[in-house]
């Protein structure tokens, strides 16, 4: 997508401990902006170390789509990209500018794609022809119905994967009925690090956070009624500090198999980040070891 030459939008996109939401506050400062959040985890309310929401580098830049729904709520790119548009058009009325920054993938696709998405209540008549069909067969007629999938984690799960079909089959059937998406012209920057710095960044970052009270959010979490399993299913710091909790995993062991997770998620953004690039999005990648406000400001023309 090309932004032409006046971008209404400013993207900032790059992989966990890169550094995403301190440039997103510097950029917003100097154009005058207000951040959308990209991440599928800070929307939850109380999910704050875990997620790295960073609330105070906001400082009195505003922020959107952070803090927005209760732990446990089923939270959906179709939400995301509904509640984005909204939120985007309400910005730019009021003579401000939009700036989408995190690392989700599939959120930042489904803005900058245009992703077209509805919303499908649950089909009875459906579910029931699907009941008799076996976890395969039902991965395999969700594969027949979107060949490009953008979440592979909904085929190992046959709940999930019920409702993927579902919603497939919903969006199928609105066709040409859904309305026109606002038109983006994006300018979209990519934070990049070397590998071992970035490595040494997260650990450096996880060590923080659990000096912080990463294990007694999780605690505080599970105490106000969020289920062990629905911590879990949240994954990353949640799911073995979770661990941890129950006795499952000792402190050391938990710190290594998360750390090693995180570096694991990190390079998983990455590849997501070189498939947007493949499928036609361009990414102006700035050092951040380097000076990563300057870069951004001097394409944008403010500098």
């Amino acid at each position: 997508m090309n932004p032409g030459p006046h971008p209404n939008l400013l993207v900032i996109l790059g992989p966990t401990a890169s550094g995403k939401t301190r440039l997103g506050v510097q950029a917003a400062r100097e154009v005058g902006g207000e951040i959308l959040s990209a991440d599928s985890r800070q929307v939850y309310r109380g999910m704050d170390l875990g997620t790295g929401k960073d609330l105070a580098e906001y400082g009195e830049v505003p922020y959107h789509l952070i803090d927005i729904v209760d732990p446990g709520y089923e939270f959906s790119v179709f939400e995301f990209q509904r509640r984005f548009f909204d939120t985007f058009i309400e910005i730019r009325r009021r003579g401000r500018f939009p700036l989408l920054v995190g690392g989700t993938g599939l959120y930042l696709d489904a803005v900058l794609k245009g992703y077209r998405l509805v919303e499908v209540p649950e089909n009875p008549e459906l579910r029931s022809e699907l009941a008799g069909l076996s976890q395969d067969a039902l991965a395999a007629l969700l594969l027949r119905l979107r060949p490009a999938m953008h979440n592979t984690t909904d085929l190992t799960d046959r709940e999930r994967l019920v409702r993927a079909i579902e919603i497939a089959e919903g969006e199928a059937a609105a066709g040409a009925d859904l309305p026109p998406l606002p038109s983006l012209r994006p300018l979209v920057f990519g934070i990049r690090w070397e590998r071992q710095t970035l490595r040494q960044r997260i650990t450096a970052r996880l060590k923080e956070r659990l000096e912080q009270g990463l294990i007694e959010e999780v605690a505080g979490l599970h105490g106000e009624g969020v289920p062990w399993a629905t911590l879990e299913f949240y994954g990353l710091e949640y799911r073995f500090v979770a661990q941890h909790l129950q006795g499952k995993l000792n402190r050391n062991d938990m710190f290594q198999k998360l750390n090693s997770a995180i570096h694991d998620f990190a390079k998983r953004q990455e590849t997501w980040f070189r498939r947007m690039e493949r499928h036609g999005t361009e990414i102006r990648w700035v050092d951040g070891e380097g000076e990563p406000l300057g870069e951004i400001l001097h394409v944008m023309g403010t500098r």
